[in-house]
């Protein structure tokens, strides 16, 4: 008798790239009303750092476009680990952000 080898549900991983993916797209809506605000960083005028904070801004959606797309090709090659890493960095700006807010209500704004 051959015994085949039990293979692992793929569902878990199904389940966390739809669920983190509803997230991210969740996180678009915030994204609207910050992308609408962006531009009165030109109130006080044209400068360096207003196009960088814009334009920041602006490219965010390009962050968990990208890594959902390589996510679902990781998944369907296969590579469930990779796919499972790959969506949950879409959220990697935001802990970022997150951390930042966190960190700067402890020490005070950063004088550059």
């Amino acid at each position: 008798m051959e015994t085949k080898p039990a293979s692992r549900s793929r569902r878990p991983i199904l389940i966390w790239l739809i669920a983190s993916q509803l997230l991210a797209l969740a996180s678009l809506i915030f994204w609207m009303m910050a992308a609408g605000l962006s531009v009165m960083a030109f109130d006080s005028g044209v400068t360096q750092e207003a196009w960088n904070f814009v334009i920041a801004v602006w490219a965010y959606p390009l962050w968990p476009i990208a890594f959902t797309i390589a996510a679902w090709i990781a998944y369907a090659r296969k590579k469930d680990k990779l796919a499972a890493i790959l969506t949950t960095l879409t959220f990697l700006p935001v802990l970022i952000l997150i951390l930042l807010i966190m960190v700067s209500s402890f020490i005070g704004p950063v004088e550059l």
